[in-house]
């Protein structure tokens, strides 16, 4: 089975393709199983690792730290792990946290990063009583809380089937994980951007209700390897809403990444 254990926690991947690695990285409480359009297209020509972050989907779910900084270090050791000297990170909403943090730490491990929809909130959108109530409403009733918000992270013309598949994956994750929320009422990716030393391409859906545009927008503008697009007809699932876009951009994004590395060598 793909499960690898790295920092005392168990963690399932799955691990395709040959070629240049692409490590997935999924948002709040879901798995990788979110990334299937992009393996999909992907691996014919690189390696690509999903994995399931801590916490979620059918890696371990420890009780305590739930933090970004613990997810960070998870992501190297699993790349120590698998081989993986070098990789492009790409990561959804609270996956782009890690992404852009683990790049950070460790820009020698890092070729670049795809933000979509993400990293996240900042304080001066003033997001702290909706996420207070967020939460205890998942306190009270999980089920119930999701099946009236994860609706809203898609775009009116994404299959409703996806919204339903995304509760069921959050409903199979630790209710731990709602700890990571609390970090999203004090995190302010502005504050680090301009240290980012690796590209960084920021991929935002037009629709999203989650985060704002303008997150990816200004983000992009503070690192200063950074670019943004705007995924058209998509919310804050882009990956899955328009994979055929999200996609080419990706690619688009690699072919580049690794022109850059060949003129460098």
């Amino acid at each position: 089975m793909p499960y690898t254990t790295v920092n005392g926690i168990r963690l399932f991947h799955t691990d395709s393709g040959t070629g240049t690695p692409v490590l997935f990285l999924h948002g709040w409480g879901s798995s990788g199983r979110v990334w299937e359009a992009q393996i999909a297209d992907l691996a014919d020509d690189h390696r690509v690792v999903a994995m399931d972050l801590r916490g979620c989907g059918r890696s371990d779910h420890p009780a305590a730290d739930n933090t970004t900084d613990a997810n960070v270090t998870d992501i190297l050791a699993l790349m120590d792990v698998l081989d993986l000297d070098q990789a492009t990170l790409v990561g959804s909403s609270l996956g782009a946290t890690f992404a852009l943090e683990a790049a950070l730490r460790s820009p020698h491990r890092v070729a670049g990063v795809v933000s979509i929809s993400g990293p996240g909130y900042w304080p001066g959108q003033g997001m702290s009583d909706t996420l207070c109530s967020l939460r205890a409403a998942l306190l009270d009733d999980r089920a119930a809380a999701l099946a009236g918000w994860v609706p809203k992270w898609f775009g009116p013309e994404a299959d409703p089937g996806l919204a339903r598949q995304t509760v069921e994956q959050i409903l199979q994750s630790g209710s731990w994980v709602t700890d990571l929320l609390n970090e999203r009422e004090t995190g302010d990716p502005r504050e680090t951007l301009a240290q980012l030393t690796v590209p960084a391409l920021f991929l935002h859906g037009r629709l999203d209700s989650e985060i704002p545009l303008e997150v990816s927008s200004t983000l992009a503008a503070l690192a200063p390897y950074g670019e943004f697009h705007v995924i058209e007809r998509a919310g804050h699932m882009a990956h899955q809403e328009q994979p055929a876009a999200v996609n080419a951009l990706i690619r688009s994004f690699l072919a580049r990444s690794a022109a850059d590395t060949a003129l460098t060598v």
